[in-house]
């Protein structure tokens, strides 16, 4: 009997990954192996579907006995340090080095620990505590404290284990006592910063820059919307005994994803709580340099890289945004962490409106007087090579328009069936019972939809990329590449130095705001500024994952570094009327 319930049960154990069940005295599932007991007695894994009849099921509670005596408590830091420790094993599968994890990202937790008062401190705070879950059968007595007696887990320890043996600890991960237990609100009211799970993606994007990787603040909030690191539902990865019910659940709970001014306010605020000393140093041949972001974000717009590139480096060295020491984040007064996405995106449009003008006009001219160029060519060659050809704007923007727009289609489809709900919180062990035989008979019912409908199942998610788009030849490429293409019909050769054939660059009045009291002017500005440019800020903002008024933002703020020798000082103090007069510091 018993193998014909676990016959059709293939799926592997989350504690040890065999496939070896057995049913309990309560008719409850478990793991001959770790002896793990899951929320399962039988399940239907095919219902016929004949019209006139139906089937009701039940699931059964059993005699549920709890163990009293011998159970720890445990802190809530110990769950976000679990999570943390699977979202950073989430970006070493993915090729982060493992220096980020090791070397940096745990010093960073210990310091956050030691700086709020939580463990390596005499005095800790008192911070709300929960106790271990009982396990549901006789038969799993060893399993109780599984999650501190896995080996995987003590080898991943982030704090010296000290105080293992005192039952109020926070277990070995995090060293130090702590007090009473006290409330969600007297929390609040301590010196402790409560730790959130938007904090999380705040330290790992800090040890990311700290580490010098490739990943920028745009490519780990994309990670996290994708699914492949952890936070919509990684309160579902907690163990078994440590997951909780009710509104206590709400601490590791989230249901949207920060956006990217949110995270870096958050990982702005970290910087100054931890302390931190000056980062080491950006240089040129890493891959957080703008000079590196701005060839990959060159050959994701598909512009000529070859071409555009040097005057995006003129623009590096006139901003000095080139200088390593510009780029890492100084142990100063008034620390700013430099958005280094943002920056890089923002030189590739001030070079894209100084070579093409985007007022609306200019660029289209030059286009026409490109077309004119190929023709020249057309009719001087009998048989014309397209490397080399001119890079025409207008079929770049037919081009581009029609992929984003394809992208942000296929973006929002994505996005209506995604499940942005975790695990649902049981307030008793009365309606847990009753969610999960709702949540039974939703999947029964989904199974059989399925099968009359001949309906496919969900394809697996796509591997990650950088790169937003993909242009070549192959197939399912978003279209042609443009990257071999050249810029003869918008530069010039005078003096023997090239120089762009337009020569008027526009640019709002570049007045100084308060960056304290200001939020950005881009909402009232936008009615004014050229449909071309704000095009062109839509598709780097869709790049990014940015809002428009960040990108804008940051462009005036490479403007008024770049124009500064040009444009007078009484244009750059002109006070804002958000703000008192302050110089901008570039």
């Amino acid at each position: 009997m018993e193998e014909e319930l676990t016959g059709n049960y293939r799926e592997a154990c989350p504690q040890c990954g065999s496939v070896d069940w057995g049913v309990s005295d309560e008719q409850r599932f478990f793991c001959r192996s770790c002896h793990n007991v899951i929320e399962r007695t039988y399940e239907l894994e095919s219902v016929p579907y004949t019209p006139g009849w139906s089937q009701i099921t039940t699931i059964s509670r059993g005699i549920r006995r709890k163990k009293q005596e011998g159970r720890r408590l445990w802190v809530e830091c110990e769950g976000f340090q679990f999570i943390l420790i699977k979202q950073a094993a989430a970006l070493l599968e993915l090729g982060v080095a493992p220096s980020f994890k090791d070397d940096v990202l745990r010093p960073l937790w210990q310091r956050f620990l030691q700086m709020s008062n939580q463990a390596y401190t005499n005095t800790p705070v008192r911070s709300t505590k929960f106790k271990m879950q009982a396990i549901d059968s006789d038969v799993a007595s060893g399993t109780e404290s599984s999650f501190l007696s896995t080996s995987e887990m003590d080898s991943e320890t982030y704090a010296p284990s000290a105080s293992a043996s005192q039952p109020d600890s926070c277990s070995d991960w995090s060293d130090g006592s702590h007090g009473s237990s006290a409330t969600l609100r007297t929390r609040h009211k301590s010196r402790c910063r409560p730790m959130r799970m938007t904090k999380t993606l705040a330290l790992i994007h800090l040890a990311l820059v700290w580490s010098r990787q490739a990943l920028t603040l745009g490519d780990l909030l994309r990670l996290v919307s994708d699914g492949h690191v952890p936070y919509i539902t990684a309160y579902q990865d907690l163990p078994e005994e440590m997951k909780l019910n009710g509104p206590k659940a709400m601490i590791f709970t989230v249901q949207t994803v920060p956006t990217h001014r949110a995270l870096h306010k958050e990982a702005q605020t970290l910087i100054r709580f931890l302390q931190l000393p000056a980062f080491p140093p950006i240089r040129h041949q890493d891959p957080l340099h703008p000079k590196m972001l701005s060839l990959r974000y060159l050959a994701d717009a598909n512009l000529p890289a070859d071409e555009l590139y040097p005057w995006v480096c003129m623009l590096m060295e006139r901003s000095s945004l080139a200088d390593p020491e510009r780029k890492t984040l100084e142990a100063s007064s008034r620390r700013t962490l430099p958005q280094y996405d943002v920056q890089a995106a923002a030189l590739i449009i001030v070079a894209m409106k100084l070579l093409f003008g985007l007022d609306d006009r200019t660029e289209w001219y030059l286009s026409n007087a490109t077309g004119d160029l190929v023709t020249e060519e057309c009719t001087s060659h009998d048989q014309p090579s397209q490397t080399g050809s001119p890079f025409s704007l207008r079929r770049w923007y037919r081009l581009l328009h029609v992929a984003m727009t394809r992208a942000q289609q296929r973006q929002e489809r994505v996005t209506a069936r995604k499940q942005w709900k975790g695990m649902p919180l049981y307030s008793n062990r009365k309606v847990k019972s009753a969610v999960l035989k709702k949540q039974r008979v939703a999947e029964t019912l989904k199974s059989c939809l399925e099968k009359l409908s001949s309906c496919t199942a969900d394809a697996p998610p796509a591997a990650p990329s950088s790169f937003t788009f993909c242009w070549g030849e192959e197939d399912g490429a978003d279209g042609p590449s443009l990257r071999d293409k050249n810029l003869n019909a918008v530069v010039t050769l005078k003096q023997e130095v090239l120089s762009p054939v337009n020569t008027a660059y526009w640019h709002i009045p570049l007045n100084v705001c308060d960056s304290r009291n200001c939020n950005g002017h881009f909402a009232e500005t936008e009615a004014t500024l050229p449909r071309s440019f704000l095009w062109l800020l839509q598709l780097f903002s869709f790049i990014l994952q940015v809002k428009p008024a960040q990108l804008h933002q940051e462009v005036l703020n490479l403007e008024r570094c770049v124009l500064k020798r040009t444009v007078g000082k009484g244009n750059l103090d002109q006070k804002c009327a958000c703000g008192r007069r302050r110089r901008a510091a570039c």
